[in-house]
């Protein structure tokens, strides 16, 4: 199965993949898997747009699954069961996790500010001296820049993608998951 022409992964075709690229066209990044914390917001965007693009998702989420939406166990693991619960609640625990199992991070956001959480994941990231890039998703430079961010970590890469909840940034979720939609379906 291959994304609709349009590089969005919105409506999936059945199309089989051609076994080889025409000649003269560029090699895209490839992406293997998406890690995120499971949190409501763009966290859940990535992870959403990741199912519908067939790419695969994972990632550490606190003890009891919780989420803002998801507040009681077993949380967000009911509704997605590839996440992986951590050892504790604390939810900085889950992001260092996160940021550690990935080849690099990506932070978006709609709104300038970040959260505590996406603080931490990209001071742990500068901290391990990996590739990172902070993207604001409506800017018309944002799919070039997570194009740019996945050629610098390779070929079947994970990466960690993290940002602000829901109630941080009304409206990060489906920004996100538009955008998210419309990139990963390029990179698969």
């Amino acid at each position: 199965m291959r994304a609709a022409t349009d590089g969005s992964c919105s409506q999936t075709l059945a199309v089989p993949r051609p076994a080889r690229r025409p000649h003269g066209t560029k090699r895209r990044a490839s992406l293997a898997k998406v890690l995120t914390g499971g949190q409501s917001g763009a966290d859940r965007a990535a992870t959403d747009a990741a199912l519908a693009c067939g790419i695969a998702y994972g990632g550490w989420v606190p003890r009891g699954g919780w989420a803002e939406d998801f507040p009681t166990p077993p949380g967000v693991l009911v509704a997605y069961p590839d996440f992986t619960e951590s050892p504790s609640e604390d939810l900085a625990v889950r992001t260092v996790r996160n940021v550690d199992d990935a080849d690099g991070l990506l932070v978006v956001w709609i709104a300038p500010g970040t959260s505590r959480g996406s603080d931490l994941a990209l001071g742990r990231a500068v901290q391990l001296g990996k590739p990172l890039a902070t993207i604001d998703v409506r800017s018309d430079e944002a799919g070039s820049q997570l194009e740019a961010l996945l050629a610098r970590l390779g070929p079947h890469c994970t990466l960690n993608i993290a940002g602000p909840r829901e109630s941080e940034q009304p409206g990060i979720y489906a920004a996100a998951r538009r955008f998210f939609e419309a990139n990963l379906g390029l990179v698969r």
